[in-house]
């Protein structure tokens, strides 16, 4: 599942770099989605990428820990664990661009692509089932995942709040939120098991 969406990703982000016609239809734009309905792009635009090294941050990132997701999936959720695996990635997708769409629905020249929201969104995911695991901060740097999430959320709502650069801080927190919680709303009971991971119980 990692695999195919990485695959897909990959090619359309690789066809997109050299098309500009299919960049503008595929990209994330609130106005044309609000006022001309092309629903579509909720989302194309985590398909498409703004160049390499965002195309190939994200990647790296689903891939590390879209393969422990699905591994997570299927011990909690057996035979469901594909869909609920497809549930969690394309509800990221959608979840972390809900602010933008009606904070930008009339700025026409609003463009947004990348697949940050959703991999915020695995990232989470797998943090909540292992609190605990190290993260890697920028490949070297050991840290906790819950205590990366805990300071990523901070950050990203700060930097939201500030609006100084062209990141979409917004939709990383908000496919972070959506990404811990969605595991409890498909099985509450899992909220009282992280609890005794993170307070060392289990």
């Amino acid at each position: 599942m990692t695999i195919i969406l990485i695959v897909i990703t990959v090619a359309v982000s690789y066809a997109a770099f050299n098309s500009v016609k299919l960049m503008e239809l595929l990209q994330f734009n609130a106005s044309k989605i609000f006022y001309k309905k092309e629903y579509h792009r909720l989302i194309t635009h985590a398909f498409v990428h703004a160049n390499w090294e965002h195309l190939l941050v994200n990647m790296i990132v689903l891939f590390s820990f879209g393969l422990a997701i699905e591994k997570y999936f299927e011990f909690n959720f057996g035979n469901n664990h594909i869909l609920y695996f497809f549930l969690l990635y394309f509800g990221g997708i959608l979840t972390s661009n809900i602010y933008a769409l009606f904070k930008h629905r009339k700025n026409y020249f609003y463009n947004a692509v990348g697949a940050s929201g959703a991999v915020a969104s695995v990232l989470f995911a797998s943090i909540f089932f292992d609190p605990w695991n190290k993260i890697y901060f920028f490949g070297i740097l050991p840290i906790p995942g819950i205590v990366f999430g805990a300071l990523y959320l901070v950050y990203s709502y700060q930097m939201s709040n500030k609006q100084k650069d062209n990141v979409a801080h917004d939709a990383h927190f908000l496919g972070s939120l959506f990404g811990f919680i969605f595991p409890i709303l498909l099985n509450p009971r899992l909220f009282e098991i992280f609890l005794d991971k993170l307070f060392g119980l289990i």
